[in-house]
C-alpha cells in the first residue's frame, strides 16, 4: 500500500514538472502562447486509488476505519486525515475504501462513483460514514443529521455540512451557527450544485 502510494504521488509530480516544462519553453514558430494556464491543468486530473482492506487492522472489514495520513480524497485532492471533523468515507462490498475531506465531497462522490473510479458504481457501496462533527466519532450516513447553511467552513473554506448524530446536537448547532437541519435524503443534487465546485470538475 505504501509503494502504491509513492509511486501515485511520483506520478502526480512528474505531470506538474511535466506541464510546467510545457508552459516555460520559449514560443516557437506556430506555436501560440498559452494565455489560460487553467485551460491545460483543468483537462488533467490524476484520481486518487481506493485503500485496500487490512485484515490485521483487527476491524470488521464494513468497519469504519482511521483515516491513513496519505490518502487522498477522490474528488478534491486534498488530505483528509488533516480534517477529522469534517472527514467521511466509503467501503466498498471489496473492502477497498475512499476517504473524504468532507460530507459535500462524500455526497458528490456518491451521485456518480464510477466518475471518479471506474471499477466501481453506487450498488458496490456497501457503507458511508461521515464524522460526528460535535463528538468526532463515525456515523453511518444515512443516519446522520446534516446543518446546511451554517457559518462553519468546511475545509476547502466553502460553506459545507458538518454532521450530527443526534437531533439535539444539529438543532443546538444549528441554533448557535445558523442553519438548517437535513436528513440524509434531503442533501438533493441541486444544493449540492450550490455548494461543490467539484460537481462540474472533469475527470
Amino acid at each position: 500500500m505504501r509503494l502504491r502510494a509513492k509511486l501515485w504521488s511520483l506520478a502526480g509530480a512528474g505531470v506538474a514538472i511535466a506541464i510546467a516544462a510545457f508552459l516555460l519553453l520559449p514560443q516557437g514558430k506556430g506555436r501560440q502562447p498559452v494565455s489560460d494556464v487553467n485551460s491545460v491543468t483543468n483537462d488533467l486530473c490524476i484520481v486518487a486509488p481506493p485503500t485496500p482492506y487490512d485484515p490485521a487492522s483487527g476491524l470488521a472489514m464494513l468497519a469504519p476505519r482511521p483515516i491513513p495520513a496519505d490518502a487522498r480524497c477522490p474528488v478534491c485532492g486534498m488530505y483528509p486525515a488533516r480534517f477529522p471533523r469534517w472527514a467521511a468515507q466509503v467501503i466498498f462490498r471489496d473492502g477497498d475504501a475512499h476517504y473524504f475531506d468532507s460530507p459535500v465531497d462524500l455526497f458528490v462522490f456518491l451521485q456518480r462513483v464510477d466518475r471518479y473510479n471506474r471499477r466501481y458504481t453506487l450498488d458496490d457501496v456497501a457503507a458511508s460514514h461521515v464524522t460526528d462533527f460535535e463528538t468526532g466519532q463515525w456515523i453511518e450516513a444515512k443516519n446522520a443529521l446534516f446543518v446546511h447553511g451554517s457559518s462553519a467552513f468546511g475545509p476547502m473554506r466553502d460553506a459545507d455540512l458538518p454532521a450530527f448524530a443526534s437531533s439535539k446536537a444539529a438543532d443546538g448547532f444549528a441554533r448557535s451557527r445558523g442553519g438548517k437541519v437535513l436528513t440524509f435524503s434531503q442533501v438533493t443534487p441541486e444544493l449540492l450544485r450550490s455548494l461543490s465546485r467539484n460537481v462540474h470538475h472533469r475527470h
